[in-house]
């Protein structure tokens, strides 16, 4: 499966300032198996401050209920952004509102691992670049911002660009759209070169058919 190339991204961001935001926040533990094609996976990102337990009634006063955040594509948050639980049902829940990319001053380390396995572009940016980010987006409800992995900078609504950094395989499997999958396809042939270098010099590994 290849995913969707991340290269440039001008969208919506939502300020949401909470510290601390784990991935039981983001996709309570109930969700965690449903399928990835579920319709209702559009309502598990942050479904218990979103909605009343069953989904069936909504709060109005939560960011992401309200216009235009329901469209955002970005979220610009605060510290340690997808700590805890390692669950990959949070990137999907991300995915499947619209949330193309996160940044953050600081990231669960796994959590940003499946962030980018997923086609997300995860941020990393100083505490007062988001800070500052964040108040932009507020005095300019519904104001769009760029995030640029070609260039590695996050452009803001006043016009400063802050740059950041990612591993260099990352960036590239995020820009070429390269899951684990199809990032090993990449190195078939060298891969089964080796195997058949390694066969022959190594004939006694060599597994023999039961059959």
């Amino acid at each position: 499966m290849t995913m969707e190339p991340f290269k440039k991204l001008t969208a919506i961001a939502c300020p949401f300032e909470k510290i601390n935001v784990d991935t039981n926040q983001i996709c309570p533990t109930r969700f965690n198996k449903l399928p990835v094609n579920d319709p209702y996976l559009k309502k598990v990102m942050f479904h218990d401050q979103r909605f009343t337990r069953n989904g069936e009634k909504k709060n109005t006063q939560f960011i992401f209920n309200q216009d235009p955040y329901t469209k955002s594509e970005i979220i610009v948050a605060d510290q340690n952004w997808g700590i805890g639980s390692s669950r990959e049902s949070a990137v999907y829940a991300l995915k499947s509102f619209g949330i193309r990319s996160v940044i953050a001053s600081s990231f669960g380390d796994i959590h940003y691992n499946n962030l980018t396995k997923n086609g997300l572009c995860p941020v990393t940016l100083t505490q007062n670049a988001c800070r500052d980010l964040r108040q932009q987006l507020i005095e300019n409800v519904g104001v769009k911002i760029t995030v640029n992995l070609e260039a590695m900078k996050v452009i803001t609504p006043n016009g400063t660009e802050y740059s950041f950094e990612m591993h260099p395989l990352k960036r590239r499997c995020l820009l070429e759209g390269l899951d684990d999958i199809s990032l090993t396809r990449k190195y078939l042939e060298e891969i089964q070169i080796f195997e058949a270098n390694h066969h022959r010099s190594k004939p006694f590994l060599k597994i023999q058919n039961s059959n």
